[in-house]
């Protein structure tokens, strides 16, 4: 096999490159790229043993690299993503449809479309009927809401 290990390493690199396609990891490509690297090497006359430690070192580096690039451009925060199900409750407003009774002022609320168990925020409010309330949070299937405030805000007093 004089010279031709060029050959089965650009073989192994568009397996890999073609592998990728079928997987979501974002690995492979670079173990493709190195088998490449590797495959110049070979070309150029260097030794089986280090054509492996280029193929290692060079798939190694890229992965490494590609996951540095990603973690800093593609971070994981909060700030911009779309709050569906419960997390989205947070902040709604919503009606209450039945009153508080008992001693925590347990008491319906209506918020979009769904009616929930609701306890006043500070426990000393009780919940009308027909009132506007604000989630403040939600622990478990019970929410905890707000009286929202029927007087108009300052710069809405003033025209």
């Amino acid at each position: 096999m004089d010279n031709f290990e060029w050959i089965l390493w650009s073989i192994l690199g568009v397996v890999l490159i073609i592998a990728e396609i079928f997987t979501l990891g974002f690995v492979l490509f670079w173990f493709g790229i190195g088998a490449f690297a590797a495959a110049l090497a070979g070309w150029l006359g260097v030794p089986f043993g280090l054509q492996f430690m280029i193929f290692a070192g060079v798939s190694i580096i890229l992965t490494v690299m590609s996951r540095t690039i990603f973690a800093n451009y593609y971070s994981h925060d909060d700030e911009g993503t779309v709050k569906m199900g419960i997390d989205s409750l947070t902040g709604q407003i919503g009606t209450v449809t039945s009153e508080s009774k008992g001693a925590l002022n347990e008491g319906a609320v209506k918020v979009f479309g769904s009616t929930w168990t609701a306890f006043p925020a500070d426990s000393s409010t009780r919940l009308v009927e027909g009132e506007k309330v604000e989630v403040v949070r939600v622990e478990g299937s019970s929410i905890y809401v707000r009286k929202m405030s029927t007087s108009l805000p300052e710069w809405r007093e003033n025209q």
